[in-house]
């Protein structure tokens, strides 16, 4: 049998990792990724939540708008906009709450390509190509989303302060209303992202078109009861205001994982690699790498292995 040996260490990685022997990264240096990317989003976040307080006047005075242009706001006094504050610490926290929900949504970017940089050393060079494509839409989906929040939050408030009692007054608190405002913020934004989800699952071969085309239906229907549930007021308005765009993005979503798999070329097929596989699928190679054989077998020679005594 020919001998095989590796040839010697060098850019190309041919030689497997000395530290893993799989081309995996090792745990340890996963989680110290995960702990700078943790890092540099929460910096990123509370430089937004410092400018958040430096700007509260006028940040508030934008928070607060949909409930002030609502009849209930001045209930409590005629002509003026009207919120309680029942607690002794709460004036601090409400400071924190607006700068929190102004720094989220100012370091939206910051933190979202933190968590795309996590997940894309995990991905095969065709597959890193759309990087710069998930983070283009990822950011303008969640601003979306929190805008399509902000502006729905006076309804969906009108419907619910709406079943009040007749000779009842309606003030609410502070905190209460900062709350609302948050939950309606980040499920909305986070919502608008699902979409994305779903092509970037589909990218790396987890999702299939015609897995989601089967349930087609189902899908949408769920997208309803999400909004239902998910919504902090529960009024049929806010959830209809969340599950419609939902389902626009879903169709959207579902006609771009159509199309590319309608275009990617009928040998363009990847379940036959390993998950653990380092070297590019560009490359045409052997699992080995490059082998060299050290010496070539001797040919056969059939009249050496004739073992008649009458020869």
């Amino acid at each position: 049998m020919a001998l095989l040996k590796w040839p010697k260490p060098g850019r190309n990685g041919t030689e497997p990792p000395a530290d893993s022997g799989d081309g995996r990264m090792p745990l340890m240096e996963h989680l110290r990724e995960l702990r700078n990317r943790l890092i540099i989003a929460m910096l990123g976040l509370l430089a937004g939540i410092v400018v958040g307080f430096i700007f509260f006047g006028p940040i508030w005075q934008f928070v607060s708008a949909p409930y002030c242009g609502l009849p209930q706001a001045q209930e409590l006094r005629p002509g003026q906009c009207t919120m309680l504050i029942l607690g002794v610490f709460d004036s601090f926290f409400v400071n924190l709450k607006v700068a929190a929900m102004f720094g989220l949504v100012v370091s939206s970017p910051v933190w979202l390509w933190q968590i795309w940089g996590f997940v894309t050393p995990g991905l095969y060079r065709n597959e890193k190509r759309y990087s710069i494509l998930f983070i283009v839409l990822a950011v303008p989906l969640f601003l979306a989303g929190a805008a399509l929040a902000y502006f729905v939050m006076d309804t969906g408030l009108s419907i619910l302060l709406g079943f009040a009692p007749p000779g009842a007054l309606t003030g609410i608190t502070i905190d209460e209303y900062l709350s609302y405002a948050l939950i309606m913020l980040i499920v909305f934004g986070i919502s608008f992202e699902l979409p994305l989800l779903m092509v970037f699952l589909n990218i790396i071969g987890v999702l299939p078109h015609a897995l989601v085309a089967k349930h087609r239906r189902m899908v949408i229907f769920l997208m309803f009861v999400f909004g239902a549930v998910a919504t902090p007021g529960g009024d049929p308005f806010t959830m209809i205001a969340l599950a419609l765009p939902m389902v626009l993005l879903f169709a959207l979503a579902e006609g771009f994982m159509y199309l590319r798999e309608k275009r990617r070329p009928k040998g363009e097929d990847f379940s036959h690699l390993s998950d653990d596989e380092a070297s590019s699928l560009d490359d045409d190679t052997s699992p080995l790498g490059d082998v060299t054989p050290v010496g070539d077998p001797a040919p056969i020679d059939s009249r050496t292995t004739d073992t008649d005594p009458s020869k």
